[in-house]
């Protein structure tokens, strides 16, 4: 679901308790998501204020031209303490960004933290420009530039985009819960990427394909659900595949998956369709070894992080980074995990 919604740690620590990161808190005013949506273009690809959590969330797959593997991540959060927005320091909105650039030897993380209303951050919806101090995401969603740094890295890319956007669930109403906890969420998984990675070692440029998530909610997830695996896979045939499982208190687990074809058409996997176990862990006990089944499509595959110690120790710690797999398909993708610090 790349349910990315940790900027509520901004929110009361009192939120925390309920559901992951807060995310099982009660809507108290706030819009919540209903069946059937009706999305409007480009003004969606702006912020909903009246929706209590909401983030524009990128990940890349790239590689150098000796075909070194690399992860890039550039997300921006939106969290509300009240269902309006004004200008100046009255403003309820908070925001957050992380970015990151993943190799196989080290993880390179920056966050920063802004107030909404003066400026700092903030996203508008056309011309589409998403920022927050000196990093930003901006273009007509067809070509798109990118850039954000931390003490030790940085990047420039340019992105465009080779197929058409995607709803996940029902048509962009997607599921989270037995309960019923649900979110608005589409994506563009077809973006090619190129640029410059900044490192210690010196620059380097890379090519590669990104995915660029969208999603808001007030209430997500259930106040029984304590974390999530997210996953995102681009198989060498130009398939996709977005798949999700919610853990919970109860040891049970919540799954939703969407298949997209290398032209676009998706098709929504209900829970249990997806099969997600773990198969190996790292030294800070995280798993980093998974063995993914969607049997409707005959997909079979083993996923493995490029770099076990893709940890992002911000605000709320979580596990972040690029991956690849084998097995009845292969290709390569990115993983997010929470509720395991």
């Amino acid at each position: 679901m790349n349910a990315k919604a940790l900027i509520l740690c901004l929110l009361p620590v009192t939120a925390s308790a309920q559901g992951f990161a807060g995310l099982g808190t009660d809507v108290d005013g706030f819009s919540t998501p209903a069946p059937d949506p009706v999305f409007d273009f480009p003004a969606d690809h702006g912020p909903h204020p009246d929706y209590r959590i909401e983030w524009w969330y990128l990940t890349a797959n790239l590689e150098d031209a000796e075909g070194t593997p690399y992860g890039l991540q550039w997300t921006l959060f939106r969290s509300a303490l009240a269902p309006y927005d004004v200008e100046g320091w009255q403003s309820p909105q908070l925001w957050m960004g992380h970015a990151a650039v993943t190799t196989e030897t080290n993880h390179f993380v920056a966050e920063r933290l802004a107030r909404g209303g003066i400026g700092q951050a903030g996203v508008t919806a056309d011309p589409f420009i998403a920022w927050i101090d000196d990093w930003a995401l901006e273009g007509d969603w067809q070509d798109m530039q990118m850039r954000a740094s931390g003490a030790d890295f940085g990047y420039q890319m340019d992105l465009t985009a080779n197929g058409p956007l995607v709803f996940h669930g029902q048509d962009g109403y997607s599921v989270k819960s037995a309960a019923g906890q649900a979110s608005y969420y589409y994506s563009q998984p077809f973006f090619d990427i190129s640029g410059i990675l900044q490192l210690p070692d010196g620059d380097i440029a890379v090519t590669g394909s990104a995915w660029l998530d969208r999603e808001w909610s007030s209430q997500p997830l259930a106040e029984n659900q304590t974390g999530w695996d997210w996953f995102s896979l681009s198989f060498d045939d130009g398939a996709k595949l977005m798949g999700f499982r919610l853990q919970q208190t109860d040891g049970m687990n919540y799954t939703s998956a969407t298949w997209i074809t290398a032209e676009g058409e998706t098709t929504p996997y209900p829970d249990g369709a997806l099969q997600v176990e773990p198969l190996g862990l790292n030294d800070a006990d995280v798993p980093v070894r998974w063995q993914l089944t969607l049997p409707d499509r005959g997909v079979d595959v083993t996923v493995a992080a490029i770099n076990d110690d893709a940890w992002m120790a911000t605000s709320v710690p979580y596990w972040e980074g690029p991956v690849t797999f084998a097995g009845s398909h292969q290709g390569r993708g990115y993983l997010e995990m929470t509720g395991y610090e």
